[in-house]
């Protein structure tokens, strides 16, 4: 598994497409895919919508990453990092953040490469 992050609108996409070399056909959308799509996809973007959508339906989101490394380890994961600035005061936003940060901690000790964007310039954490 391949995990890139970095703040909104950083070239994160772009950067992803060009060094894994995934057309843009084969990328999932996040905010608009299912949670089945973990499991199939070779590549999914705004991954913390997707975070947001499975926390919303109400479903058990504790084995997701388990289950990604068990059934598609090849799986380039493009999120944003949302755990910076202000503290949201609505409870299930910070309950998102939360969530959104303890997945993306243990997909990053699964994945074989981490890369922070920013600017469109990735650096390679892992």
């Amino acid at each position: 598994m391949k995990m890139i992050i970095g703040g909104a609108c950083q070239g994160k996409l772009e950067y992803a497409t060009q060094r894994y070399g995934i057309i843009p056909e084969e990328w999932k959308d996040g905010e608009q895919c299912r949670e089945e799509d973990l499991y199939t996809a070779k590549g999914i973007y705004h991954f913390h919508g997707l975070i947001r959508k499975i926390m919303e339906s109400g479903a058990n989101m504790a084995q997701i990453p388990e289950k990604i490394s068990a059934q598609n380890p090849e799986l380039i994961l493009v999120t944003d990092e949302v755990g910076s600035g202000i503290v949201p005061l609505e409870r299930k936003e910070r309950e998102w953040r939360e969530a959104c940060g303890r997945i993306c901690t243990r997909l990053a000790a699964q994945s074989d490469e981490v890369i922070r964007v920013c600017c469109g310039i990735g650096q390679k954490i892992k």
